[in-house]
C-alpha cells in the first residue's frame, strides 16, 4: 500500500476492520471478527478485498497493515554484518529499548518522546486519517542496533513535511548503520511523496548536528534555552532537509 493514498473502503465493516487491525499492529483474524462483531462469510470476504487492495496482509497467522516499504538489505563494514529492513510490529520492544538506550546519554530528547509514544501503544507502525509513523530497523543477528523513525499528521498544510529520528546504539558506532538508516528512511519519504524532513535536537548533541550536515541537513532556526538538562538550560537546534 501507497502509505499517502486516501482511505476509502466502500463499506463500514470493512472500514472498521482495517481500523482495528491499524490500532492493534498484529491481530488474530478470529479474535479480530468476534471483537468487531462481523459474520463470518461477511469478514471473510472485508479481509479478501483489503487483502487485493494491498491494505493489509496475513503473516504468520495474523493480520497487519502493509506499508510498501522495500526489501531487506544487507552490508558488510570491516569485521561487522548489518542489515537494514523495514520494522516489523515484534521489533516493537527492540525499537523501544535501543532509543531508550540512546535517549540515556541526555542528548536526544525527541526520541525519547518517540519511544514513550510507542511504548503506550499497540502497533508500532500506523497509517490512518490522523497520522503516519514508519520505522526502519538496523540488525545484528536479528538484534536491533537502530532504528530511522519517521512521523507526519496527516493535515493538509503539512501534508509535504514529515519528522524523522534516527539512532544506533553506541556500540555499534562507526560502520555507517546511522548513514545507512538515514538513507533508507529519506529514500522512503521521498518516495512517498513528502518534501521536507525535519528533526531537532539540543545543541550538546553536537555529534548528531555534525553527522546531519555531513548529509545535507542544514540549521533551520535555534530556540534558546528550550531544553533543561541536568539542570541547565540548552538550546533546541532545528533542522530540515530538501528531498
Amino acid at each position: 500500500m501507497r502509505s499517502r493514498e486516501s482511505l476509502e473502503f466502500g463499506h463500514e465493516d470493512r472500514k472498521q476492520l482495517y481500523e482495528y487491525v491499524e490500532r492493534h499492529g498484529a491481530v488474530d483474524p478470529v479474535d479480530a471478527r468476534k471483537s468487531l462483531d462481523i459474520d463470518p462469510v461477511g469478514f471473510r470476504h472485508h479481509v479478501a478485498i483489503l487483502k487485493r487492495d494491498g491494505r493489509i496482509a496475513e503473516i504468520d497467522g495474523t493480520l497487519r497493515v502493509t506499508i510498501d516499504a522495500g526489501a531487506e538489505e544487507e552490508y558488510v563494514s570491516e569485521d561487522l554484518e548489518f542489515h537494514i529492513r523495514p520494522a516489523r510490529q515484534e521489533d516493537l520492544t527492540g525499537i523501544v529499548g535501543a532509543i531508550r538506550q540512546v535517549a540515556e546519554e541526555k542528548t536526544y530528547i525527541e526520541a525519547e518522546s518517540v519511544a514513550d509514544e510507542v511504548d503506550h501503544q499497540d502497533a508500532l507502525l500506523r497509517y490512518n486519517e490522523l497520522e503516519s509513523r514508519m520505522f526502519f530497523v538496523a540488525t545484528v543477528e536479528d538484534e536491533v542496533v537502530g532504528w530511522v523513525h519517521l512521523y507526519a499528521p496527516e493535515l493538509e498544510k503539512l501534508s509535504h513535511t514529515a519528522e524523522l529520528t534516527v539512532g544506533v546504539l553506541e556500540e555499534y558506532r562507526g560502520h555507517g548503520i546511522g548513514a545507512h538508516l538515514l538513507s533508507r528512511g529519506l529514500e522512503w519519504a521521498g518516495s512517498t511523496g513528502y518534501e521536507r524532513v525535519y528533526q531537532s535536537v539540543p545543541s550538546t548533541n553536537e555529534e548528531a548536528i555534525a553527522f546531519l550536515e555531513a548529509h545535507d541537513w542544514e540549521i533551520e532556526a535555534i530556540r534558546e534555552d528550550h531544553y533543561k538538562l541536568n539542570g541547565h538550560s540548552v538550546d533546541e537546534v532545528m533542522m530540515a532537509v530538501d528531498l
